[in-house]
């Protein structure tokens, strides 16, 4: 089992705490390092799968919607890639797109499980989720911070970074 630990720790933080925020910053960070930021990417549906379900579960329809059906669309030409990371890629789009017609229909968000295949990595994240003390578990939706986590997290290392890239591109002019 050849797999970037990156993707281990989404599988882990996507079905163990649920926190897709968390998701999305692990792949994100990945693939801009290993990807040099290609759009082509098998990284950017796994990202917005996870932004998808993080509207969803804040009930923002519109961003859900839009984000998950661009998942599925990147997904849908990608399955020699989602087959070697070990997903079923038929089962993943049926229910992605069952994802959408639930957003669609202004269903409340239900923690979803990806169709692992790979019965060793699935013990692997398994594992690794019962040392973090949970199991295959479903959203806390009482939890605040993890459902507003983009409002509530420290954010003063962006607005740094912000502040020193607009410095950089006037010294540059």
């Amino acid at each position: 089992m050849k797999y970037p630990k990156e993707y281990i720790a989404y599988l882990v933080e996507f079905h163990c705490s649920r926190d897709y925020f968390e998701c999305h910053e692990i792949l994100e960070d990945y693939w801009k390092e290993n990807n040099g930021g290609r759009l082509d990417s098998i990284w950017i549906p796994f990202i917005q799968t996870a932004v998808a379900l993080y509207h969803h579960r804040r009930q923002n329809w519109s961003g859900a919607e839009r984000m998950l059906q661009k998942a599925i669309n990147k997904f849908k030409t990608q399955k020699i890639e989602v087959l070697a990371l070990g997903l079923d890629h038929e089962k993943l789009l049926g229910l992605l797109q069952q994802t959408v017609h639930d957003i669609r229909n202004r269903r409340p968000y239900q923690s979803i499980n990806l169709p692992i295949t790979d019965l060793d990595l699935l013990k692997t994240c398994e594992l690794s989720c019962i040392s973090l003390g949970g199991f295959w578990k479903k959203s806390d939706l009482s939890d605040r911070n993890l459902i507003h986590r983009h409002k509530l997290r420290d954010r003063s290392d962006v607005i740094e970074a912000r502040k020193k890239a607009i410095l950089e591109k006037k010294n540059r002019k």
